[in-house]
């Protein structure tokens, strides 16, 4: 399994993660399986800042690992992201949480994403799609999440496309 973690907080934040998961799928060698609902998080790291809608997509993709992230980079851009405060405010960030059975640790990517399996943001659409998978340590994202995100961490937005 392919997983992408999408996430919005400035402007039109629904519009920006259906741009972005419409622009990935437009993508050639991309193919966009499932699509969570979105969630609704207070932002991590840096506070100071509105909330985030996420979602997370399981894409096939003829495209290796870097390609495949090449192509997240550009769709962000192409949707206006810009980088200038670390876990800072964005139209739509884009993450490669896992790629099959990958394992990389580089300079541009590690696989699988170093943090995904202690973010409450990531973990709980990632259940919704993942189902009995598993997807860190032998658990699934349903028991992780159990784990680790209190009540209310992580709220229930709506579908794509049909908002809260």
């Amino acid at each position: 399994m392919i997983c992408l973690g999408l996430g919005s907080n400035l402007g039109d934040r629904e519009g920006n993660i259906a741009a972005a998961v419409a622009r990935l799928a437009a993508w050639p060698g991309v193919s966009v399986e499932k699509v969570s609902s979105l969630y609704e998080t207070a932002p991590v790291g840096y506070t100071d800042q509105p909330d985030f809608l996420n979602a997370v997509i399981a894409v096939v993709t003829t495209l290796g690992p870097r390609e495949l992230l090449t192509a997240c980079l550009a769709v962000e851009r192409g949707l206006g992201r810009e980088r200038s405060v670390r876990w800072g405010p964005r139209t739509v960030d884009i993450d490669v949480l896992f790629y099959d059975d990958v394992v990389l640790d580089s300079d541009e990517l590690t696989l699988p994403h170093p943090r995904f399996h202690e973010r409450c943001f990531v973990l709980v659409p990632l259940a919704e799609i993942a189902g009995d998978a598993p997807v860190f340590a032998g658990k699934t994202a349903a028991e992780l999440a159990a784990a680790c995100c209190g009540d209310g961490a992580v709220r229930l937005y709506g579908k794509l496309g049909r908002g809260g």
